[in-house]
């Protein structure tokens, strides 16, 4: 597997923490020193452990906002 640096910038909210202590999180996040990108994905407990997850530009956070916005939840 190639490996990959990454840097936590902004820490935004946890999402939900399930039973094993592991929480989804909005964070925004550099990728092999990338830009950042909004980042939502499971981290462990100890925060050494990630899960998959979707990282998005500010203009597909902005969209996913707007779509929100707009859902009768």
């Amino acid at each position: 597997m190639a490996e990959f640096k990454y840097e936590v910038i902004e820490r935004i909210a946890v999402l939900s923490t399930n039973t094993n202590g592991w929480e989804k999180q909005l964070n925004l996040i550099s990728w092999n020193e990338h830009e950042p990108k909004y980042d939502i994905r499971d981290w462990s407990p100890d925060g050494n452990k990630m899960g998959k997850g979707v990282g998005l530009t500010r203009d597909e956070l902005l969209t996913l906002k707007g779509i929100l916005d707009e859902l009768e939840l």
